[in-house]
């Protein structure tokens, strides 16, 4: 609309500059620059005196010339005061700053929808310091989460386009929160076809749509009613687990959170025992269990003799900060 506007003026400015030329040169016989000089300082009304003496019919000319030009000059001020006083210029800033976040971001993570479901996946991504960007189709949604520092694209989620914007090529994981298992489903193909080794997680309603969303790509489809009904059976017959992890999820003072370390071939510890990552000695974090590389399996609790195998994944408790440090030395290379 702004842009429109400008156009608009631009084009008017120059169509009443061209008019004002041909009119003295037209009228009076002077050379284009003295008439285009002319024309500039009427309709600016700075005050200079005249270029040359002018007829009656001249001054008749110039006086609709002052007219014009003045009319589209104080339009051009309101709408470049509006721009900036209503925050269109503002909203012009941080669309551009953001692009160029956009662009930035490698090995990121996308949530589509701002509803409930995907308010907490964004809470939990900002609290562990993930980079992502949220996709939301409602204008209102989108501006508050900009406003409140979140990399935003308004958009439909479903769009080919949107998803590129959004870096999808680059991303490490996609979640769809979107309102309708249709909608979900038809994110998981567009993502998963611009991306297939994207990981995935939608949410489903419907339980017969857990199925069919699997089976066009999705890497995990969470439930939130099946979640709703362990948790409640969960805080009935185990409140003090329960109480446990309410603790490490909403605390305050520092993020604790059950992570995994993946052991690639970029990591020293590869073939190398448990004991020598050092693991068990740095504070405020533990080692859970080991998942094998090959069946899959999990070890409770791994004694400090067990080879880390190329492919094989850590599961951690602990504070947040205390495992990414852990992550970037045991390995280096998983972008945790």
């Amino acid at each position: 609309m702004m842009k429109k506007r400008l156009l608009g003026i631009s084009v008017a400015l120059a169509a009443v500059l061209a008019a004002g030329t041909a009119g003295y040169t037209a009228i009076e016989g002077w050379p284009p620059l003295d008439a285009l000089y002319m024309t500039v300082i009427t309709i600016s009304s700075v005050g200079f005196m005249e270029v040359h003496p002018l007829s009656n019919t001249a001054r008749i000319f110039t006086v609709f010339l002052i007219f014009c030009g003045s009319g589209i000059l104080i339009y051009a001020v309101s709408v470049l005061t509006a721009f900036i006083v209503e925050g269109e210029l503002t909203d012009v800033i941080r669309r551009r700053k953001m692009n160029r976040q956009l662009e930035l971001l490698d090995g990121h993570y996308i949530v589509c929808g701002a509803d409930l479901t995907g308010r907490y996946a964004i809470e939990e991504l900002a609290r562990t310091k993930r980079e992502f960007v949220v996709i939301e189709k409602d204008a209102e949604k989108a501006k508050r989460l900009s406003e409140g520092g979140v990399l935003c694209i308004e958009g439909d989620a479903t769009h080919n386009g949107i998803l590129q914007k959004a870096g999808v090529a680059r991303a490490k994981g996609l979640v769809t929160t979107l309102h309708s298992d249709a909608e979900n489903l038809f994110v998981v193909i567009t993502a998963k076809r611009l991306n297939p080794e994207l990981r995935v997680v939608s949410k489903a309603v419907e339980e017969e749509s857990e199925q069919k969303i699997r089976m066009v790509g999705a890497d995990g489809v969470v439930m939130p009613d099946f979640i709703g009904g362990l948790r409640m059976v969960s805080e009935m017959v185990r409140p003090s687990v329960v109480n446990f992890l309410d603790t490490m999820l909403r605390a305050k003072d520092k993020t604790i959170r059950v992570e995994e370390i993946a052991i690639g071939p970029s990591s020293p510890y590869a073939g190398r025992p448990l004991s020598e990552t050092r693991l068990h000695e740095i504070g405020d974090m533990s080692v859970v269990a080991l998942k094998g590389k090959d069946d899959g399996t999990y070890t409770f609790n791994p004694p400090l003799t067990t080879v880390l195998a190329e492919g094989c994944v850590l599961i951690v408790m602990g504070n947040v900060a205390r495992i990414r440090q852990a992550a970037a030395r045991v390995a280096p290379a998983t972008g945790y």
